[in-house]
């Protein structure tokens, strides 16, 4: 029975963040830190610390990783999984509802659309400006990025970006070994390694099982299901390194247009909780309600494992040099292939004339220099957007 109040704890507190964390990844962990750690001394500051970490170092929503991995300290895996359904559910209904409104308005005659597309370009902008401030502080991380955007401009491609992220992460392992950080606090937590060991080899498993499957079996469920679990095995960065990602993906092969594609990311910016849940729009919009689950709990899935697959592992993973010098490298590397994806197709579909750009660089402004929340800034862009056919 104690148990079961936990769970049920876990699901309130979670569904409450869920329907108020706006603002992004940073903003989430200072929403979680409220609740979590100063209300209800779940975890001490310490243990929060040091989870935020290991989300760190990990491909995935590290903010969803977080919270996942808190509900787990609380209720086991099944508080982890109550623990991200709350958190995640009320922006998945939202984006899936937009995708039902979008599917039932022509492109052409509606200019919300076209507004969330320049909204879109200044997120993307604020985003890539964000994330290279804290990932590439030195010049040779600056030379890893920039090689990373030319080479994504110059080839883009699924394997091009797999290949451009490995070749960063072995790269930093050479070159950053000597400014990794040595003092480290040791962490413990009640998974064990048997599990941990399962997880892991579960998500090995499906990483080299699911594009064998979807080539043989030829259906579009499966197809799917590889493509988000793929996309959220590799994401590093933080959420809006997901763009790049999915948009090679979908949009070259014809599943979506990219006024679709970027319309849904625009919206992604007005809900609360994880951008990841821009996956529940786009399973939406190519396969109706199967697809938006398929592809929600596909694109989380890795988080799940590499999260039950790596705390109890934790203080060891952290002292390897090789291994955090790696991360670094990777870090630059999201860097460019954001920088790649924000000129095209973000920035190339989105400002047609000087009405448009002059919208984005006001959207920007809010964003970066005023410190607008994001829900705003797209109810700001989406509102001015409705007198740009007459300017």
């Amino acid at each position: 029975m104690k148990a079961t109040h936990s769970i049920l704890e876990i699901l309130r507190v979670s569904l409450k963040l869920g329907c108020t964390s706006f603002g992004g990844p940073v903003a989430h962990l200072g929403f979680f830190k409220n609740e979590y750690i100063d209300k209800r001394k779940w975890i001490d500051e310490k243990t929060y610390a040091d989870i935020i970490a290991l989300c760190q170092f990990l491909p995935g929503p590290a903010s969803s990783q977080v919270g996942i991995a808190i509900g787990m300290v609380r209720g086991g895996v099944i508080g982890g999984i109550v623990s991200w359904f709350g958190f995640t559910i009320p922006s998945v209904f939202v984006l899936m509802l937009f995708a039902m409104l979008f599917q039932a308005t022509t492109v052409g005659e509606a200019t919300w659309i076209t507004s969330l597309k320049i909204v879109a370009v200044a997120v993307v902008a604020h985003a890539v400006l964000g994330l290279g401030k804290k990932l590439t502080p030195d010049k040779p991380r600056i030379a890893i990025a920039i090689g990373a955007a030319v080479v994504m401009l110059l080839y883009a491609s699924t394997i091009v970006q797999i290949g451009v992220i490995i070749a960063a992460g072995l790269l930093g392992a050479l070159l950053f070994r000597s400014e990794v950080e040595a003092r480290l606090v040791p962490f413990t937590v009640s998974i064990s390694k048997k599990l941990s060991v399962a997880a892991l080899v579960a998500f090995v498993l499906l990483l080299v099982v699911l594009p064998i499957a979807a080539q043989q079996l030829s259906n579009s469920y499966i197809d799917m299901f590889d493509m988000f679990f793929r996309v959220g095995s590799l994401v590093f960065g933080g959420g809006h390194v997901v763009l790049p990602l999915l948009e090679q993906e979908i949009v070259p092969t014809g599943l979506l247009t990219g006024d679709q594609f970027l319309a849904g990311y625009g919206m992604a910016q007005a809900v609360p909780g994880p951008l990841f849940t821009f996956a529940s729009y786009l399973g939406m919009m190519l396969e109706g309600i199967a697809g938006a689950v398929i592809a929600t709990v596909a694109i989380f899935l890795p988080s799940f494992l590499l999260i039950i697959g790596t705390l109890p592992f934790l203080s060891t993973l952290r002292t390897k040099k090789r291994v955090q010098g790696m991360l670094m490298g990777v870090n630059a590397s999201v860097v460019g292939i954001l920088l790649a994806a924000f000129f095209h197709p973000v920035f190339t579909s989105a400002i047609t004339g000087g009405a448009q750009f002059a919208l984005a660089i006001l959207l920007f402004a809010l964003l970066q220099f005023w410190r607008v929340p994001a829900w705003l800034v797209v109810v700001i862009g989406v509102s001015i957007g409705q007198f740009l056919p007459y300017l």
